[in-house]
């Protein structure tokens, strides 16, 4: 018993570790508008040394925003309506030294890593869905998640990743259309 109450007492003192490479939202709203549903978000978030350390070696990373917006219903599975994915492909280019940004076919360069991370961190007024497909019975939620894409990295890479918290850079968040 006092050995229990002595390992008790040590983990309660034990310092946590705190997630500095958790992203978080800092802003994130849902909006329907007459012609659309909007979605805007804020993601607050840095690379942990480990990442930066594989971004400056040459090793692209790949990040995702993914939203999807169903329909509630209490008899079935809810319906799905309507979905949308935005992707990045961040890249250090060691001759120019410079970042580069890439998305949908459409690249573009920066100065320093924080620019590039600013470029992909926010999204204002994001369509996901037509109006027309939503039903007038006001009972729909879209489901938004943000995160560093670690299967599309290179395999070796995947296996030796494997248990580390730092490559897990995601947020997940669900709210009702208002």
């Amino acid at each position: 018993l006092a050995a229990c109450l002595l390992l008790a007492a040590l983990l309660a003192l034990w310092p946590r570790a705190t997630r500095a490479d958790a992203v978080e939202l800092s802003s994130f709203s849902v909006v329907r508008e007459d012609d659309a549903v909007l979605l805007s978000y804020v993601a607050n978030f840095e690379l942990p040394p480990s990442v930066e350390n594989a971004l400056q070696r040459g090793v692209p990373l790949h990040f995702e925003a993914h939203a999807a917006l169903f329909q509630s219903r209490w008899y079935w599975r809810d319906k799905r309506v309507a979905n949308g994915t935005l992707s990045w492909r961040l890249s250090y280019q060691p001759l120019t030294r410079t970042y580069r940004v890439g998305t949908g076919g459409l690249n573009q360069n920066f100065d320093t890593l924080a620019e590039a991370l600013d470029s992909m961190r926010r999204r204002s007024r994001w369509k996901i869905a037509d109006a027309a497909q939503l039903e007038d019975d006001g009972n729909h939620y879209v489901e938004f998640a943000f995160r560093l894409n670690t299967n599309m990295l290179p395999r070796p890479m995947q296996i030796g990743i494997g248990g580390e918290t730092a490559w897990s850079l995601s947020v997940e968040r669900t709210q009702r259309l208002e």
